[in-house]
């Protein structure tokens, strides 16, 4: 600030009073800027580095810019990619990411996909001590894991955040190592608040505008006051960099998976036995509405608790255990984070009239298993393919302009699977499934669990409106 009074005294002497004036007003906007060298020595030292090793299994699959993405264009960052073919079957690296500290007692928070599949896992410290570490627990639904370390010395610790006090607009910043340089910060803004994304239905995310690159992922998202409002763990981008879009898991989604994490390994969510859909102009106008809003049933599982709820297709959702549901992807989010087996409130329309609920919230198929904790790379022998799906109905047809002679299965949901590297999408239609017409859930469950192993398969698939085949294999 002093240079810009310098510069000030100078333009007075030159050019006159209005130019002081106005050299003035900046130095005063610059005087107001934040400053974030407070915020890194306080954080910082609670920040790691993580890098993992995997040992070469057969032909070695690259991760980093441009591999592994997620549906459409959302891509995480492993950092360091693998040759093909491995080294003579010794550990290679495979990953690397930033994490942090959260208890004194060596817990530390990053992204499932910094150390997934990892054989073994080194915790770099501030102090530049190296230590391995073990996975407590993971959950690849939210991108989440909770690693442990032990350290003969005190291990600085971060504070977690209120995020109900997070509002878009405010000032943050990120610590990590993009592209390995560590003890890295960027600085922006709050974008957005409870972002639903394609690849993630159960996470609010944070949307910002802070640069964030390969090796940012599992790092802290903080506030002014130098607490964690979130993780950082995916970006938007055409080019495989950063591009003005980040994404942080927030905060308080991370404390509520925690718990669950530290007492058995694995998360468990709430679940209804829906299938939704967004409610545009057209359908508020069908259904009576004044504007958008709430979540749209267009399925339901039979026996499910929205069945056993008297929930019907065509109820539209608007208030889920006292919180307020403006689209389809806040109804997930919500549902998820209420324990299995507890009563919930549900506040719907049907047929224009508002009516109330009370629904015993279910188990989300497919978790609660042992055998997720400790990592959450392993594919559900059951349904390797990965994939959620609900019958195509008289509701999806339209949302899809598909004809009306149309039948198959509608896909809802691509978890960790052939499905995701096959490149499956929400919205997708599989009409066909190795030979076999599939039109039922039952059914399509049926055969996904006689898939033969080690030979192609063939699936059929209408995307926007367009059918073909597409081929995949299942290891043996």
């Amino acid at each position: 600030m002093s240079r810009v009074l310098v510069l000030c005294k100078k333009t007075f002497h030159n050019a006159g009073l209005s130019l002081l004036l106005f050299c003035l007003t900046v130095a005063n906007a610059a005087a107001d800027l934040p400053n974030f060298t407070e915020l890194f020595k306080q954080a910082s030292p609670a920040v790691v580095n993580i890098s993992t090793l995997s040992k070469p299994q057969g032909r070695q699959q690259i991760y980093g810019p441009g591999g592994d993405e997620l549906p459409e264009i959302f891509r995480r960052y492993f950092g360091i990619p693998l040759p093909e073919g491995g080294d003579g079957g010794r550990a290679q690296p495979m990953s690397l990411g930033s994490g942090f500290i959260i208890s004194k007692d060596g817990y530390i928070l990053t992204n499932n996909h910094v150390i997934d599949r990892a054989d073994q896992i080194i915790v770099r410290l501030f102090d530049r001590r190296e230590l391995p570490a073990k996975v407590i627990g993971a959950d690849k639904r939210s991108d989440l894991a909770l690693l442990k370390i032990e350290s003969d010395r005190p291990l600085s610790v971060v504070k977690l955040a209120d995020t109900q006090n997070v509002e878009p607009g405010q000032w943050v910043a990120a610590i990590g190592s993009p592209f390995n340089f560590e003890y890295s910060i960027t600085k922006g803004i709050v974008s957005a608040l409870n972002r639903s994304l394609p690849s993630d239905s159960y996470v609010p995310f944070i949307q910002t505008d802070v640069p964030i690159n390969p090796g940012n992922s599992g790092g802290p998202l903080l506030n002014m006051d130098g607490e964690v409002i979130g993780i950082n763990s995916q970006i938007f981008t055409r080019s495989g960099g950063f591009m003005g879009l980040s994404f942080a898991i927030p905060v308080e989604h991370v404390s509520w998976a925690v718990e669950q994490l530290k007492d058995k390994g694995y998360v468990t969510r709430g679940w209804l036995g829906l299938a939704i859909q967004d409610v545009d102009r057209d359908l508020a106008e069908s259904f009576g509405l004044k504007k958008p809003m709430g979540a749209l049933i267009s399925a339901v599982v039979p026996g499910g608790p929205a069945d056993k709820a008297k929930l019907h297709p065509g109820d539209i959702i608007t208030r889920f255990n006292n919180k307020e549901i403006d689209s389809s992807g806040m109804l997930p989010m919500t549902v998820g984070i209420v324990a299995p087996g507890e009563k919930a409130g549900v506040e719907y329309i049907r047929n224009g009239k508002r009516m109330t609920a009370s629904v015993v919230v279910g188990q989300l198929p497919g978790e609660g298993s042992a055998s997720e904790k400790g990592s959450s790379s392993a594919v559900d022998t059951k349904n390797p393919l990965g994939v959620q799906v609900a019958v195509l109905d008289d509701d999806y047809r339209s949302k899809l302009r598909l004809d009306s002679g149309i039948e198959g299965l509608v896909v809802i949901g691509v978890d960790q699977g052939a499905g995701r590297s096959i490149g499956l999408r929400q919205d997708d239609v599989i009409t066909d499934l190795n030979n076999r017409r599939v039109t039922s859930v039952a059914e399509f469950d049926k055969v996904v669990a006689q898939l033969p192993k080690g030979r192609s398969i063939a699936m059929r698939v209408i995307r926007g409106g367009n059918p073909g085949y597409i081929t995949f294999r299942l290891p043996e």
